[in-house]
């Protein structure tokens, strides 16, 4: 099968574009025909060797976390899946691989397509939606009903969390700008701070928690004293009740 590779770590290390062995499968396994894949930070952090003490990968490596595709094989004791189920899924970290004709993944590690989503759609999902899950369920534990702050509404995992925390039935208020008010709006955000000419800790009061992916750059303050707690690529900013009800 064809793949994109890098045959060593580096930051200005070119991909390419080379002929690898088709994955073998388990007998828990599933072997899918990739249709579509998606990048995200981490893979270029994996490319430039920032995670190698961490994550032990042979070269030449084959990148990447996000895909969707169709099943065109199952191991001898998988019954969930068969050969023609449209899926989308993240594999395990020592199994990476989505940038590639075909993937090997354990049938735990796939869910099926939605149909009104395409492929390429789906491929955006798994990484940012697995990270908003456990952020809200796991460590949040974000309940019907409570309030909650998520910084830069309208980026990848902004737009995933908006629905996500509506789901869940919670008041959601978010910051974005003019360019993403109306995306933010139409994923059911409640308030919408624009951060460049608001500030919302003079507009917010009552709120259970904040919600801000960290990256360089980012939008808005974050409210001083409040607890942090770090989760893959998540800053949670869980207020203290004493903290919140000042805001």
């Amino acid at each position: 099968m064809k793949a994109m590779i890098i045959e060593k770590y580096g930051k200005q290390v070119p991909f390419a574009i080379a002929e690898q062995s088709m994955p073998t499968i388990g007998e828990h396994d599933v072997l899918v025909e990739i249709h579509a894949a998606s990048l995200n930070p981490i893979d270029f952090k994996i490319k430039e060797g920032k995670m190698k003490f961490l994550l032990n990968y042979k070269f030449p490596l084959i990148l990447g976390n996000d895909f969707s595709g169709v099943v065109v094989k199952v191991g001898s004791r998988v019954n969930t899946w068969k050969p023609g189920d449209e899926v989308y899924g993240r594999p395990r970290k020592n199994r990476i691989g989505t940038l590639g004709e075909f993937i090997a993944v354990h049938e735990d590690d796939i869910w099926l397509k939605p149909q009104n989503l395409t492929f390429e759609e789906a491929a955006s999902i798994p990484l940012i939606g697995l990270t908003t899950y456990q952020a809200f369920v796991d460590i949040l534990k974000l309940q019907n009903g409570q309030k909650i702050l998520i910084h830069a509404g309208s980026g990848g995992v902004g737009t995933f969390a908006i629905q996500l925390a509506k789901q869940m039935g919670a008041f959601v208020a978010t910051t974005a700008s003019d360019k993403g008010y109306e995306l933010v709006k139409s994923l059911g955000a409640d308030l919408i701070i624009n951060y460049k000419q608001e500030n919302f800790e003079e507009k917010l009061t009552g709120y259970d928690a904040v919600f801000r992916y960290f990256r360089r750059g980012s939008p808005g303050k974050i409210i001083p004293g409040t607890e942090t707690r770090r989760t893959n690529r998540i800053h949670l900013r869980l207020a203290k009740r004493d903290i919140i009800s000042s805001l």
